[in-house]
């Protein structure tokens, strides 16, 4: 797997560049030090697969810089990884539809174990952005009724940031159907992706 890592600091490209290569012995990784320089890989290896960026470098701002890499890579699976806690901002990074946001701040294992996740298809909701969503007070009334039971099901493993792999194993059934299920389920309660299904979930009680 192509893996990009974009950071400006080259000890810490250096640092998850180790971690990923334990993770996955045969990982290619591919780094930048700017949001241009990344946009610029990214348009020479389509194959990238992965694409780990710091939220702050210097040549643009992190919306603009993080919609041109989304834009260059679409296929790519986008994890945010940066010193930035502010919750606003990470709800609307992960409102973009990114695969993760991991804190600098986290423990060294933490890191790895979201890492391993994604890598393994899943989506690491980063514990402040579940805390918040905890205080969000749901309406009074719950649309659960709209969820079928299997529909309900897979919206629980996706809140644990289970991958579409991993769910089917659970539910004993093809990743085909889990794909179907999370699709309805997307429509059910108006979402585009992952991260926002479980954010109107949280909001309407459902979880």
């Amino acid at each position: 797997m192509k893996i990009l890592i974009a950071d400006d600091h080259a000890l810490f490209r250096d640092g998850l560049k180790l971690t990923l290569e334990q993770l996955d012995e045969q990982a290619h990784i591919i780094q930048a030090e700017s949001y241009a320089q990344a946009q610029k890989q990214l348009e020479e290896n389509p194959q990238i697969k992965l694409v780990i960026a710091d939220l702050d470098m210097p040549d643009m701002g992190w919306n603009e810089g993080l919609s041109a890499l989304m834009q260059a890579a679409p296929q790519a699976h986008m994890v945010v990884i940066s010193a930035t806690e502010d919750i606003k901002t990470v709800r609307q990074v992960m409102e973009k539809g990114v695969s993760g946001y991991i804190s600098k701040r986290s423990d060294p294992k933490i890191i790895s174990a979201a890492l391993k996740l994604v890598l393994e298809g899943g989506t690491y909701l980063p514990p402040l952005l579940l805390e918040s969503l905890g205080t969000i007070k749901a309406p009074a009334e719950s649309k659960n009724g709209q969820l079928t039971a299997r529909q309900f099901e897979v919206l629980q493993y996706i809140s644990q940031g289970l991958s579409n792999k991993q769910i089917a194993y659970e539910m004993g059934v093809s990743e085909a159907t889990v794909k179907l299920h999370i699709n309805a389920m997307f429509k059910a309660i108006n979402a585009t992706n992952r991260t926002q299904a479980v954010i109107n979930a949280q909001k309407l009680g459902l979880i």
